[in-house]
């Protein structure tokens, strides 16, 4: 009778199933940053729950993060559902979520189209080309662009592009002022009040004086950029620069006095004292004024659209108004959800961007 290996015998089945949960929970932990990130932080109670870690607690936090948020839209969609009909406007009765869906389809269709006369255009543009270099007549080939009605998506599109380019304008001002405000009393003394003058300022303000300034410049040239854009953007810059630069001069106040004597023991130059001692520790402030601009950048640049009729979400809506038709009222619903969204991404890129540098997963 040979003996056995102990190596050749089957794993303990309790053992394997404790060292499986152990790396599940592993996984748990690492994702659980990431899914608060995403606005997703129910599904880390949800899955400690499957895998039977403390169910009674972890429901508790399901209920929180998930159920009631849950809760909390179905009730909306239903009171909106109910009471929308009864409200009369010049336009017919207020929509209801069903109506603001077909039109989201009805939108998505539309585009769809859109983009197949675009292809056509390109293919029979294409076809009249090559027959033109076939037939010897090189100098007459002309290459135009589309000219058709912009779809949604497209000003979606614009409108991010316009509010990414306000965002860093005002980002590479505010930051640099804000280090400036923060480091010297004198500096602080000569900006705070020219901060607290321009930041009540509405962008309804502002959009005149940078249409002409804008369309005075534009006579030598805008670099390739429309006025339209330009307009737009540098309006967002002149109204959302503000929360960055008073978080920014905040946070470099308000460092700890030992890291700036550290700095001047070790006489460190300007630029490496603000780059290894200064940013670091002020970089949590900072990023929630980044995040607190690049909202009210998104919430200016709607405005300024539907004042200057510049292409975007914003022209889409005021287009909307005027056409007065019977679905014009649930399109305007359905950019209102569209910019809601959008507003929301980008405050979960920037809350991502925010704990890449700053470790940290607060909401």
């Amino acid at each position: 009778m040979t003996a056995l290996d102990p190596a050749a015998l089957p794993e303990d089945p309790p053992k394997l199933r404790a060292e499986r949960l152990k790396r599940l929970h592993l996984l748990i932990g690492r994702c659980d940053p990431w899914f608060r990130i995403l606005g997703l932080g129910w599904l880390t109670p949800l899955w400690r729950m499957l895998a039977g870690d403390n169910p009674r607690g972890q429901w508790r936090d399901l209920w929180q993060t998930g159920l009631v948020p849950l809760l909390a839209i179905t009730g909306f969609l239903m009171m909106w559902s109910v009471l929308a009909p009864q409200v009369q406007t010049s336009l017919g009765a207020i929509p209801g979520p069903a109506q603001v869906w077909q039109q989201a389809q009805a939108l998505h269709a539309e585009a769809l189209a859109e983009a197949e006369k675009e292809a056509a255009f390109i293919a029979r543009q294409a076809e009249k080309n090559a027959g033109l270099v076939a037939a010897g007549k090189a100098d007459q080939v002309k290459t135009r662009a589309y000219t058709g009605r912009p779809t949604y998506y497209a000003q979606i599109l614009t409108s991010i592009q316009t509010v990414f380019m306000g965002f860093v304008l005002a980002t590479l001002v505010a930051v640099p002022l804000g280090i400036a405000a923060g480091l010297s009393p004198t500096a602080n003394a000569a900006i705070n009040p020219l901060v607290q003058i321009f930041k009540p300022v509405s962008p309804l303000a502002w959009l005149p004086i940078v249409t002409m300034v804008v369309s005075a410049a534009a006579e030598g040239g805008s670099g390739g950029l429309s006025k339209s854009f330009l307009v737009s953007s540098i309006t967002v810059t002149l109204c959302s620069l503000w929360p960055t630069l008073i978080n920014t001069s905040l946070g470099v106040a308000t460092i700890d006095r030992d890291l700036v004597n550290v700095g001047k023991v070790l006489k460190l130059g300007p630029w490496v004292r603000i780059t290894r001692l200064v940013l670091p520790s002020a970089l949590p402030l900072i990023f929630t004024g980044l995040r607190l601009s690049l909202g009210v950048g998104w919430m200016v640049l709607i405005a300024a659209e539907m004042l200057a009729q510049n292409p975007g979400l914003g022209k889409f809506v005021w287009d909307e108004f005027q056409n007065g038709s019977a679905d014009s009222l649930a399109r305007i619903m359905v950019a209102v959800l569209t910019i809601g969204i959008i507003g929301f991404l980008l405050d979960r890129v920037m809350f991502a961007l925010q704990s890449l540098f700053t470790h940290s997963t607060r909401r």
